[in-house]
């Protein structure tokens, strides 16, 4: 018996003793913790001088780009450019239009072409073999409505085009110009009429004459 209690009295010394060792902690130590824990919430995280430039760069880009919707500005141009691709339109019939709109005004031009659809004015085709018209220094010629009508929808859009980018419209005249496009085929082996069509606005350039010596 008396072995038994002196082994219960030795295991309670132990615990006791550890239970000391755990419960004394220094002042000092505590202290010490307490401090490195402020730092550490003090002190900011550093960053690279590389991330802050990039982040630099970042936020100058959705500053551009925020002014650019903001100003929605339109870059003007000398000149105005309308482009009529794959026109149902004939492409012969479309170049003796041109030849008779270039180097005119745009208001011209649409009277001439409404014209022409009221059957008061002849589009010249001297160049081709087609039946003599009434009028004036005209030897064939006829009366293309389909054409007329597709230049007069694209010469809108190209008086449009000439107030967005401040051109003098009353000053400026026209350029035109005709293509053959690809033309698809219909049944039977016949092919569709297509034409690719350009029409420019822009002021005449003022030929200086060079007097030879």
């Amino acid at each position: 018996m008396a072995e038994e209690n002196k082994l219960i009295e030795t295991e309670i010394v132990k615990k006791t003793k550890k239970v000391k060792k755990v419960a004394t902690i220094k002042p000092e130590e505590k202290k010490e913790e307490q401090k490195i824990e402020t730092a550490l919430i003090a002190t900011p995280v550093q960053t690279k001088p590389e991330e802050k430039k990039e982040e630099q760069k970042t936020e100058q880009k959705t500053e551009e780009k925020k002014t650019e919707k903001k100003k929605g500005e339109i870059k003007k141009k000398d000149y105005a450019i309308v482009n009529g691709n794959n026109l149902p339109i004939s492409t012969k019939e479309s170049m003796d239009v041109c030849s008779m709109i270039r180097g005119r005004s745009i208001e011209t031009a649409i009277k001439m072409l409404e014209e022409v659809i009221a059957f008061k004015r002849v589009v010249k085709m001297n160049k081709r073999e087609v039946p003599h018209q009434k009028g004036k220094g005209v030897m064939a010629g006829r009366y293309p409505i389909n054409a007329s009508n597709e230049f007069i929808r694209l010469l809108k859009q190209l008086n449009a085009n000439a107030i967005v980018n401040g051109l003098e419209i009353e000053k400026c005249k026209i350029f035109c110009k005709a293509n053959f496009a690809s033309r698809p085929y219909k049944r039977g082996g016949a092919k569709f009429k297509r034409t690719h069509v350009l029409l420019k606005l822009e002021t005449p350039k003022i030929k200086q004459n060079k007097n030879k010596k």
